[in-house]
C-alpha cells in the first residue's frame, strides 16, 4: 500500500458503496483502481501518468468514467458524511468553501470582433442594463 492509499478501515466504509455488476465476481483490483483515481486527482497528473501499481491507466480511467456517469462519487460523499454524522464526527472544520472570483475584462461580454455598443443602455463597466431597468428609467416621471 502506498503512502496515500486508503486504509483498511477507510476501505471497509467505501467498498460497499461502489457498484459492481449484478452477475460475476467483484473485480479483483477495484481497490487499486479506486486508489489510482485518488492518486490522479491528488497529484493533478494525466491519466497516462497513473502508476502501474494501480493497474493499466486505461482501466483506471474507465472505472472512474463509469463511476462518474453513474453518480457514484456524489453517493459516496453523501454516505460518508451521513456515517460521520452518525458517529458525531461532523463539524464545521470539515467544510471548505471556495470564494474564488475571476474578474472579466469589460470587453468580454461580446464575441471577438463585434464592435462595442453605445447608447443609453451601457454602463461604465461595459455591461448592458436589463431591459426592465431601461424601460422603467425611460418611462418614469421627471
Amino acid at each position: 500500500m502506498a503512502r496515500f492509499d486508503v486504509t483498511d478501515a477507510e476501505w471497509a466504509l467505501i467498498e460497499p458503496l461502489l457498484p459492481v455488476a449484478a452477475t460475476g465476481p467483484l473485480p479483483r483490483r477495484v481497490r487499486d483502481q479506486f486508489n489510482g483515481v485518488l492518486w490522479r486527482f491528488r497529484t493533478g497528473s494525466g491519466w497516462r501518468d497513473v502508476p502501474e501499481r494501480y493497474g493499466p491507466w486505461s482501466t483506471v480511467y474507465s472505472r472512474f468514467s463509469g463511476w462518474a456517469r453513474a453518480g457514484v462519487f456524489q453517493g459516496l460523499m453523501a454516505a460518508l458524511i451521513a456515517e460521520a454524522a452518525a458517529r458525531g464526527q461532523v463539524g464545521l472544520h470539515l467544510v471548505s468553501v471556495d470564494s474564488t472570483i475571476v474578474p472579466a475584462h469589460h470587453e468580454s461580454d461580446r464575441p471577438a470582433g463585434q464592435p462595442e455598443e453605445e447608447g443609453p443602455g451601457r454602463r461604465a463597466a461595459g455591461h448592458l442594463r436589463s431591459r426592465a431597468l431601461q424601460a422603467t428609467q425611460h418611462h418614469r416621471a421627471p
